[in-house]
């Protein structure tokens, strides 16, 4: 819904680095994202197909690398970053604004566990975390953006689950159904858990029951 609604996208900028650029604005607007981060959060792509990605970005004069080659935004960048931003808090605004009523305490709710999980992140969650948040972000926003980067820490879960059994992002990839999977699921679940361990049985239960109630 978001990109339906025109993000004005420069005309130098590939598909592919656009992309990248509107799945990092939680983090560019806070803080520069090293070059091991974006290796962990692209973990299962090809490596060749996301250093392009990369490249895309300053050659559309958005992103800047630094000495150590990481990735930070330009000033046109920060500007596109921000027009998402605000386009990001409309959509949210709009397809949530039945339960309006709630938002205010499930985005504490998430930031809250946006912060717990700090203690237990890796290295995607930490290059992605804490989101950025304007100074008049709505709750709606907020909410969209504490959930969006709560996503890695998951994948930071999965990803320690399957090095411990001795896999490989690409392995693990053609790990079929079975009890080696199921015990990796069940390694990732107990890991990413961890956050959610800081509310209460009533928090957790009407987190998730907000969270289900939301339209989309």
């Amino acid at each position: 819904m978001a990109r339906a609604a025109g993000t004005p996208v420069p005309h130098a900028a590939a598909p592919g680095a656009m992309r990248m650029l509107g799945q990092l604005r939680t983090a560019l607007l806070a803080r520069s994202v090293t070059a091991a981060g974006l290796a962990a959060v692209y973990r299962y792509r090809d490596a060749d197909d996301v250093r392009g990605d990369v490249e895309g970005l300053p050659a559309a004069g958005l992103i800047d690398k630094t000495d150590d080659d990481a990735i930070q935004p330009t000033g046109t960048g920060r500007a596109v970053l921000t027009e998402m931003y605000k386009v990001s808090a409309d959509v949210a605004g709009e397809s949530w604004a039945s339960q309006e009523g709630s938002l205010a305490g499930l985005s504490d709710l998430a930031g809250r566990l946006v912060h717990a999980a700090l203690a237990t992140g890796g290295p995607a969650y930490t290059a992605m975390a804490p989101p950025y948040e304007p100074p008049d972000a709505t709750a709606a926003l907020l909410l969209h953006t504490r959930v969006s980067v709560l996503r890695y820490h998951r994948a930071d879960a999965h990803a320690a689950a399957w090095q411990a059994a001795g896999l490989t992002s690409v392995t693990m990839r053609q790990l079929p159904a079975g009890p080696s999977r199921d015990a990796i699921e069940a390694q990732t679940n107990r890991r990413a858990g961890l956050p959610y361990a800081t509310l209460s049985p009533d928090e957790r239960i009407t987190f998730l029951a907000g969270l289900a109630a939301l339209p989309g």
